[in-house]
């Protein structure tokens, strides 16, 4: 069963400053932001509830955690990686775009500097053979 599978069947809910959040409200939640509202802000608080919940042990060599927090920072640590792979993604798209505009306008300043090169007659043929 993955997390999302199990996230749903659980209901489980993200504590954010406006309140209980689903794992659908977190894919609209911004990576960062100045007011605190954001997948950092709650992820530093379901980190902070994992964290309460471990059992420290002297002998054994494993600290059992709580099963649903660690759910909750799986969740939220997927959703994170996502959300930064498509920003990755649309800077690369963005600056791709950008080359191909400054390449095509490279090409057209050539044409035109080709046609500048071409004498009276030429240009003249050309413009009758438009019409």
């Amino acid at each position: 069963m993955n997390i999302f599978e199990q996230a749903s069947r659980k209901a489980i809910r993200f504590t954010s400053i406006k309140g209980l959040l689903t794992v659908e409200q977190l894919w609209d939640l911004p990576l960062q932001s100045k007011t605190g509202f954001s997948l950092d802000e709650v992820a530093k608080a379901a980190n902070q509830q994992l964290k309460a919940t471990a059992e420290e042990s002297f002998v054994t060599d494993s600290t059992p955690v709580s099963a649903d927090a660690k759910l909750h920072m799986d969740v939220i640590l997927h959703i994170i990686a996502v959300r930064k792979a498509e920003n990755a993604a649309a800077l690369t798209a963005a600056a791709r775009k950008e080359e191909k505009q400054k390449l095509l306008a490279l090409i057209e300043d050539k044409k035109d500097d080709a046609l500048k090169g071409e004498s009276i007659e030429q240009l003249k043929a050309r413009l009758e053979a438009l019409g």
